[in-house]
């Protein structure tokens, strides 16, 4: 019987310490809400009706103070290469923990 209790208490300290191993996880930059607040940056354009539904690829990454640094934006159209690049290159987003040189690729579309 001591054997068994023994054996119990050694499996619940094993238990326990997996339990305290793995530990909470860290909130990374969710792509959601980097998402939203791209698209709050976009929102306000210039673009004429005659450019509708203009189409990029923007790849980014977060620096070590939360801005974001454009590597590069594919779209056929060069103003709208332009309109992003200088509305997003090194503005300030809001995250929580910032993923330093993870590469971030978002689909931007602005429809007049």
């Amino acid at each position: 019987m001591r054997k068994f209790s023994l054996v119990v208490a050694s499996a619940f300290l094993m238990f326990t310490g997996s339990i305290m191993a793995h530990g909470t996880e860290t909130k990374t930059a969710d792509p959601s809400t980097l998402s939203t607040q791209i698209a709050k940056m976009l929102s306000e354009n210039n673009f004429l009706e005659s450019n509708t539904d203009l189409t990029a690829q923007v790849r980014f990454t977060l620096n070590n103070e939360g801005q974001i640094v454009v590597l590069s934006v594919k779209s056929e159209n060069e103003v709208m290469v332009g309109f992003v690049k200088s509305r997003l290159n090194y503005q300030k987003v809001e995250v929580t923990k910032v993923e330093e040189g993870k590469i971030y690729t978002v689909p931007v579309r602005i429809a007049v």
